[in-house]
């Protein structure tokens, strides 16, 4: 295990026996890589949208650090910031469309200057209601997309975290892809 994270994963186990300073050294340990994260979602945007990385990093953190969650190790860290970036990114597609059609839906604690195409948002909503499908049907699999396609981590650290051998990972992607292709598609 490198050095950084290595670090990260003792961190988290202290914050998870009760070490609140452990947050704070944690931050600046796992800011770049939560940025890079925030990256990967945004790049799909308009290149006129005006959501920052920092912004999605920042309430994503926020609400981490609100979970009652037995971190077990940096990857893990990282699979459940990326399913809180995916959830912060959804609710505010749902909030924008629901706007545009006259409700009052509810406000997002993120830059009120936030905006996604129509387009985007109507995706990243197919793209959640598939994974709810996904979910409901087999939730390793769930957890598996998240891990892989929003978390970013690799096939060795994703198969690692659900304790799965590479080539069932290969086999179960197969699948959770073909499913989710299949939903959005309907």
């Amino acid at each position: 295990m490198e050095p950084i994270s290595l670090e990260v994963t003792q961190l988290l186990l202290a914050y998870n026996n009760g070490d609140e300073q452990a947050l704070e050294r944690l931050f600046p340990l796992v800011y770049d890589e939560l940025r890079r994260l925030a990256g990967r979602y945004l790049k799909k945007e308009r290149d006129d949208h005006t959501l920052q990385a920092t912004a999605l990093v920042h309430e994503a953190y926020l609400r981490l650090v609100d979970q009652n969650v037995s971190w077990q190790n940096r990857a893990h860290f990282f699979g459940v910031a990326a399913q809180m970036m995916r959830r912060i990114l959804v609710d505010h597609a749902r909030h924008n469309l629901a706007a545009k059609r006259g409700s009052g839906g509810i406000k997002l604690s993120l830059d009120e200057s936030i905006d996604l195409s129509d387009e985007r948002a109507s995706d990243l909503i197919s793209l959640d209601e598939a994974l709810d499908a996904l979910n409901s049907v087999d939730p390793a699999k769930r957890r598996m997309v998240e891990l892989r396609y929003f978390g970013g981590l690799s096939v060795e650290d994703t198969a690692k975290i659900l304790n799965i051998s590479v080539a069932t990972y290969v086999r179960e992607w197969r699948k959770a892809k073909a499913f989710l292709y299949n939903q959005i598609t309907k």
